[in-house]
């Protein structure tokens, strides 16, 4: 298995990995997230790959304050072998070296899978409210 930053020709299969994993929803339009990431911030874009198949995905993000982490994916056959830690860990990694004091992420209400995974990699809950204000509809 290998991390390497995101290329334009792996948008096909990204998608398509999101779809698997349940990230996408309605509101969201994928290639514009897409496009958007590269335009900001493309070093923070990375695919997990194995024999050449994308089977994870991140999105990390630096506001000089905070360390985001977005789009974290895992196929669901390659579950449970290490992907998603490596794909957090390069971030850290990455944010580490960016000078990023601490790493942020939101995870949907409801999807305790996730919240267990974060908790195992050393991520706790935080008494915080998460708000949001859509500027554009996607």
């Amino acid at each position: 298995m290998d991390i390497r930053q995101f290329v334009v020709s792996d948008s096909s299969a990204v998608i398509e990995l999101w779809s698997s994993t349940g990230l996408l929803w309605p509101h969201n339009d994928p290639i514009r997230d897409i496009e958007r990431k590269l335009d900001d911030s493309p070093w923070g874009f990375l695919v997990m790959t194995e024999d050449n198949h994308i089977i994870g995905s991140i999105m990390v993000g630096y506001d000089g304050h905070r360390g985001w982490v977005n789009y974290l994916a895992c196929h669901p056959a390659h579950r449970r072998r290490g992907v998603a830690t490596a794909l957090m860990s390069k971030a850290s990694e990455m944010l580490a070296a960016r000078g990023c004091p601490k790493i942020n992420l939101q995870v949907r209400s409801g999807n305790e899978t996730a919240v267990k995974f974060y908790e195992s990699i050393g991520y706790t809950a935080e008494a915080v409210s998460s708000l949001g204000l859509r500027l554009v509809d996607d």
